[in-house]
């Protein structure tokens, strides 16, 4: 069992893997290299959301506000890590390279919350995120609970990474709607732009669970 189950995970159509991650990368990159805003258009938004922020320092909605922004900035940090644990415990290589794209696209995520900390004229600080550390946990059990090299836990390793993107879209979503009320405007622009790149890891997850990985994992 061991022997046709890696067959498959590694060597097994190997044309079609490397088309599938083709387009994978394709996405995530496309997201990467989207157009920046000039230099002198940022620093223009920054002093405007930096001017307004200073109107509303004790508005319940901006403390609610900045609450969950540091609440996101510890889940992406902490998410750096566990994205690391869980591309070497991928079975398939197309797999493993989505989750390696999505954790260098992570890191950007971390450097751009600290633009939108900088943009509001405020010290970039990290609250602990209880739903991120418990679906990061959740990732683990699965490593745990499942063979090595086998399709299954890679079926359970999406799942799991669907339920982080599923947090991270709301949460984006949410703090985007709420940056736009406040007339953060360079800030909303920033938390839409990681807003976006979610979704489409989200989607490439989805893609890659329907279309071999579940299979495989099904003939266990």
């Amino acid at each position: 069992m061991a022997t046709r189950t890696q067959s498959k995970s590694r060597t097994g159509s190997q044309s079609k893997t490397t088309g599938r991650s083709a387009a994978g990368s394709k996405s995530m990159s496309t997201s990467r290299t989207a157009p920046r805003a000039s230099s002198s258009s940022r620093s223009s938004s920054s002093r405007s959301s930096k001017s307004q922020n200073e109107d509303m320092p004790n508005s319940k909605f901006h403390q609610l506000f900045m609450d969950q922004l540091k609440d996101i900035y510890w889940a992406e940090k902490a998410l750096v890590k566990a994205l690391g644990k869980m591309q070497k415990a991928a079975t398939s290589e197309e797999l493993a390279d989505a989750i390696s794209n999505h954790q260098e696209q992570t890191r950007e995520h971390v450097n751009r919350l600290e633009r939108v900390f900088e943009s509001l004229g405020q010290t970039a600080k990290a609250k602990k995120c209880p739903a991120m550390e418990g679906l990061i946990e959740e990732g683990q059990e699965v490593i745990d609970d499942t063979e090595e090299d086998s399709s299954v836990r890679d079926a359970g390793l999406i799942i799991c990474a669907q339920k982080i993107e599923h947090y991270e879209i709301a949460t984006y979503g949410s703090l985007r709607t709420l940056a736009g009320r406040m007339g953060h405007e360079e800030v909303a622009r920033l938390l839409d732009q990681t807003l976006g790149e979610e979704k489409e890891t989200d989607v490439l997850l989805t893609q890659l669970a329907e279309s071999s990985v579940n299979e495989e994992a099904a003939a266990e």
